[in-house]
């Protein structure tokens, strides 16, 4: 039991060793906790071993580690010392772009485990192909009282999980997409205190699909 208990704790040390393998093991500690909860798991009915990478638990604990991940980086600034003077506020800027990128997964994970809640695992596995995507706006839409200023920050950030958090741009073609981004936020003045509320929000709504509400 102590071993067990060994497994299922954080251990920075098995990363250093092993950091894809100790990063990949989610799934395996999920079971394990499950299996000590007195769950039957799927590797016990081979036919429905697929279910178990849909549980909304284990979909939500991802998006918490988002969420999390994306704090750290929006609250800490990067190490530019090695950046030329005249890049510094680029690289900055873009820093701050992969922590947006970090939000907006932590909410798709978090809606598409609500849907996964709502409809149950073969109710979602019949709609899986419709929702993958990441227009966050689309996957939202069934919070209540969303503004237009909500759904407006939704399709902004859409653009940072798409392409602005992890490539400088949307691609040719697709130029116009960068324009939108400040189009729309200077329309609705979106502030990051206003991004985070909704975040908070869309995240907390979790409860009440989970209780049924």
């Amino acid at each position: 039991m102590d071993e067990i208990n060994k497994y299922l704790q954080p251990d920075r040390d098995a990363f250093e060793k092993d950091p894809f393998g100790y990063s990949a093991l989610a799934k395996d500690k999920f079971d394990m906790a499950r299996m000590m909860a007195g769950f039957q798991l799927g590797f016990d009915k081979p036919d429905n071993s697929e279910d178990d990478f849909k549980n909304p638990v284990l979909w939500l604990s991802q998006a918490h580690a988002l969420s999390q991940a994306a704090l750290i980086v929006l609250k800490s600034e990067p190490e530019l010392s090695v950046v030329p003077f005249s890049v510094k506020s680029a690289c900055d800027s873009q820093f701050c772009a992969v922590g947006l990128m970090l939000v907006g997964y932590s909410l798709e994970i978090c809606l598409k485990a609500m849907v996964i809640m709502k409809n149950g695992i073969d109710g979602f596995k019949k709609i899986e192909n419709t929702l993958r995507h990441h227009r966050l706006n689309e996957l939202a839409n069934f919070i209540p009282n969303l503004s237009k200023k909500d759904k407006a920050t939704l399709r902004v950030l859409s653009h940072f999980v798409y392409w602005a958090g992890r490539y400088p741009d949307p691609g040719t073609g697709k130029e116009d997409e960068a324009e939108s981004i400040f189009t729309v936020s200077e329309r609705y003045q979106i502030s990051a205190k206003d991004l985070f509320a909704l975040s908070s929000r869309i995240m907390g709504y979790s409860q009440k699909v989970a209780d049924g509400l």
